[in-house]
């Protein structure tokens, strides 16, 4: 089989190959998938640099070589190709969609480990981390919203405890948590605003928010507006702008670091949610999402009602898998990109 490989860190343009790989077999409780259409995330970037080291650390990363090669991708969606033994959910043919991590249930940031990528003709994976693809949804579109709709989901369910009738604001609203964000937070009954750049303003409105801010013409965090809720998909403000535009019992989500200041940066933004909610009535939280797979049923049946369409900026080609992992770590996108294997 083809599979998309790196034999050292570096950019995804300088590094990427693909190459002929034998095609893996299933374990027990894992299914072998026909990868159809994969797509980019942050996650990916950050594999290929190896940047910064506690990412390595963090991940259980081991440097690429020529014998072992990194293997990038992790959302995708394809066709049930084999089982295990003890596979009872899915049978060959099935159409299916999710995450190929090593374990969906291991414990803290190690969840996201992968020996495989979904960059591949072929990916083997527990069956966990899988749910049934909505008939009315291709496979493209299906394999944009693993790890980003996740994200929007617990950050708002799990995290910040949405309620309906609720003021939600999603900073960084075109981006791929943030498209998911703004059409969940409408399917749970609240009052959307979106923040974007002038050039995603439209696109922000399409898809359900109630108000669009364009960030370079106006600074929400000082408008004199309150919210219930704050899901904070770009960074970009300090904790006490947004403190002083949450209600009193507000919640603060923070899902993102956009803004370069590096790993120091993150942990002093950490530090100062832990503090600021222990000794404050408004809550800052930080977390990462887990591939759960009950959580991917109710994403499908969000698409299924079209209450949720993932928003798909660029489609790529296999061999042009590099170009699309650059595009991504270029913060180019708005919504998500998509790399189609032919699978299907």
């Amino acid at each position: 089989m083809k599979a998309i490989v790196y034999h050292r860190y570096g950019s995804p343009v300088d590094i990427l190959r693909c190459e002929e790989m034998e095609r893996p077999s299933p374990g027990g409780n894992e299914v072998l998938i026909k990868v159809c259409a994969a797509s980019v995330n942050p996650l990916d970037c950050g594999q290929l640099n190896g940047i910064p080291y506690f990412f390595r650390l963090v991940f259980g990363m081991q440097e690429p070589s020529e014998k072992q090669p990194g293997r990038p991708g992790v959302d995708l969606a394809g066709v049930v190709e084999a089982a295990g033994k003890n596979v009872t959910q899915f049978r060959p043919g099935d159409h299916v969609f999710g995450v190929c991590v090593d374990d969906p249930r291991a414990p803290g940031t190690k969840v996201w480990m992968h020996r495989q990528g979904s960059f591949a003709e072929y990916v083997c994976a527990p069956e966990a981390a899988f749910a049934e693809k909505p008939a009315n949804v291709t496979f493209e579109e299906v394999a944009a919203a693993p790890i980003a709709a996740l994200t929007a989901l617990q950050g708002l369910r799990d995290k910040g405890k949405i309620q309906r009738g609720q003021k939600v604001v999603v900073n960084g609203a075109s981006g791929g948590v943030g498209t998911f964000a703004v059409q969940m937070a409408k399917a749970f009954g609240t009052e959307v605003t979106g923040v974007c750049s002038t050039k995603n303003v439209e696109m922000v409105r399409s898809i359900g928010a109630d108000h669009v801010i364009d960030y370079t013409h106006q600074d929400f965090t000082a408008d004199g507006r309150l919210y219930d809720l704050i899901l904070d998909c770009a960074g970009g403000h300090s904790l006490s702008e947004y403190t002083r535009v949450l209600n009193p019992t507000g919640v603060c989500v923070m899902v993102g670091e956009m803004t370069g200041r590096g790993m120091m940066g993150i942990m002093g933004r950490l530090m100062g949610a832990l503090l600021l909610s222990k000794f404050g009535s408004r809550k800052f939280i930080t977390f990462l999402a887990r591939p759960v797979q009950e959580d991917l049923v109710t994403i499908s049946k969000l698409m299924r009602d079209e209450k949720v369409k993932p928003v798909i900026d660029k489609r790529y080609p296999m061999s042009e898998a590099a170009q699309a992992i650059q595009y991504v770590a270029e913060k180019h996108a708005r919504g998500k990109v998509v790399v189609k294997m032919g699978g299907g």
